[in-house]
């Protein structure tokens, strides 16, 4: 049996690029983004490029633009164009199947439920626990 899935988390480099086809005289939103995601060695950082069809695609035009922090569940597709050179060029992209955001819009930190403390930013950057 054969599996093909990817879970990747990062953020978007740039809004989504959103183009319609027409299939069979429907229209089919295409989203392709670029995900940035970190390695676990700090300071290395992968450049996923990623494409969404139909209601994901659709749900990227609306939802996510640059800099959001998503979480996406998809597979790899590869594939093969020849440039206006007639050089053969590879891709690998990831087909996204689900999106999920990982952080919320409000940039402002939770409030203390009385059994936690809020800690500011600039302290929290140099507690021996973080991630």
């Amino acid at each position: 049996m054969a599996l093909n899935k990817v879970i990747l988390i990062g953020r978007l480099t740039r809004d989504p690029d959103v183009r319609y086809s027409n299939n069979d005289g429907d229209q089919l939103c295409i989203a392709r983004y670029t995900l940035a995601v970190d390695r676990i060695k700090k300071g290395e950082t992968d450049f996923i490029g990623c494409v969404a069809f139909g209601k994901q695609g659709e749900f990227a035009e609306k939802y996510l633009n640059q800099g959001t922090k998503i979480a996406i569940e998809g597979r790899i597709q590869t594939g093969s164009y020849t440039d206006k050179d007639g050089k053969k060029v590879y891709t690998t992209d990831v087909v996204v199947e689900k999106h999920e955001f990982c952080e919320s819009k409000s940039d402002e930190p939770p409030k203390s439920n009385g059994e936690f403390m809020n800690v500011p930013k600039d302290v929290g950057d140099s507690l021996p626990f973080k991630k």
